[in-house]
Parts: structure tokens; sequence; C-alpha cells
């Protein structure tokens, strides 16, 4: 199954990424659930978090080349936001 890919995204806040993806559905995605993994601890950090960058082709959120979210994560873990008009 292919699952849709990133279009773009941003920070609402320190914890919460927005992500439109290619179908146009917008997802709301709380990193905090992940905070309790060693590896994504450094998203606590406010300046960090918001440091991402979309990777070409729409894959993934890549922080560093250690910490990264795959489309499938964002797309199936997301929360789907009715009204995105003020979100991206």
């Amino acid at each position: 199954m292919r699952y849709p890919r990133i279009h773009k995204a941003k920070v609402t806040d320190n914890t919460t990424l927005v992500i439109k993806f290619d179908n146009q559905e917008v997802k709301k995605y709380d990193i905090r659930k992940l905070w309790h993994i060693p590896m994504f601890s450094l998203l606590k950090e406010p300046a960090f978090f918001k440091s991402f960058k979309v990777e070409q082709g729409g894959y993934e959120i890549i922080w560093n080349k250690d910490i990264d979210l795959s489309e499938y994560e964002l797309w199936k873990y997301g929360t789907v936001v009715e009204d995105e008009l003020d979100l991206l």
C-alpha cells in the first residue's frame, strides 16, 4: 500500500507538527509520544524541533542523520485536522 507523501509541514508549537500530504489531507502529529525513546530526546528542545526539513520526494521529515519520521508514521498516527486554514 502506498501512503500519501508529505507535501509540506510546519510546527505550530513546541510539540506539534502539522503536515499536508499530497492527497490534500492535513494531519497533526504530537511528538511528545516519542520523547521516551532516547534517539528522539533532542526533539524536546524547541529550537532543534523547529529545524526539520521535508525530504525530497516527501517520504520523511528529517532533523539530522539519526532523527527522522516517515510519511507512514505521520499518516498512520497523525490526527486529522478539519479546519487547516490557519495551520498551513
